[in-house]
């Protein structure tokens, strides 16, 4: 139960913490209330069940603020780090799920999102959770990083398959592309790293791409840390190749 808590980005303790403190969020903590409280539609029967807890043990309103207060105090100083699989659901094996995890990602994204990957199939369904949120909140800063085979010939080839049939929102994120990748025949090198950065706090830097079955069936293990030095670094790098054009924007449709 505490864990829930604990995953919990910084922002959104803060507005848990508010909440508690206002008694805009009081017993009974119902999962609908902490949803619309929290702005996320991901599962919250953790912290539902950790309120509760609290409850019990007379932690209520301002002192049960305070103790997630110093919870979230104490998390920030030592990373969290989770283990994320895609694969087989079967009796023995508890892990988090890969796409689930996305989608929590996705879902939560209150600033900024870096996306990359090196295969994409069935973007409608793999970008539908961060393209409602793009559309919903107007004023997220979203950037994907993707490979382009040469199989493409171009990127302005890719780019009209990408924006008319990959992309499911109405506001565009940037995306860039590596251009050795376009190269025929066998390319000088590939855009191969697969990660997200949310809100420069959470990273999930995995082996899945954003296929169906790389975040179902396949057997892919991912590691989920919320370490704001670590995200501020693969950000940096990001910007990096960005910057002196390592990677280069794909073109407009």
């Amino acid at each position: 139960m505490i864990e829930a808590v604990r995953r919990l980005p910084s922002h959104l303790c803060e507005r848990l913490v508010s909440a508690l403190e206002s008694g805009l969020l009081a017993p009974p903590y119902s999962r609908t209330a902490l949803q619309s409280m929290l702005g996320v539609r991901a599962n919250v029967e953790g912290i539902a069940a950790a309120l509760s807890e609290l409850e019990r043990l007379g932690i209520v309103g301002a002192a049960a603020a305070a103790w997630i207060r110093n919870l979230n105090a104490a998390t920030v100083r030592m990373p969290y780090f989770d283990l994320v699989w895609s694969g087989p659901e079967l009796p023995g094996l508890h892990a988090r799920d890969t796409r689930r995890v996305f989608e929590e990602l996705f879902g939560s994204v209150e600033r900024s999102a870096w996306v990359s990957s090196y295969a994409l199939f069935d973007g409608p369904s793999a970008f539908r959770v961060l393209a409602q949120r793009m559309d919903a909140r107007g004023d997220l800063d979203v950037n994907v990083v993707l490979n382009i085979h040469s199989q493409w010939g171009d990127a302005q080839a890719f780019a009209k398959q990408f924006w008319h049939k990959e992309w499911p929102g109405l506001i565009r994120p940037r995306v860039y592309y590596y251009p050795p990748a376009l190269k025929p025949g066998k390319p000088a090198g590939v855009m191969h790293a697969k990660a997200i950065v949310v809100d420069d706090e959470a990273v999930c830097v995995t082996s899945a791409n954003l296929t169906g079955a790389a975040l179902d069936s396949n057997i892919e293990l991912g590691l989920l840390v919320r370490d704001r030095a670590l995200a501020a670094n693969v950000v940096a790098h990001f910007r990096t190749l960005i910057d002196r054009q390592a990677l280069l924007p794909l073109p407009p449709t």
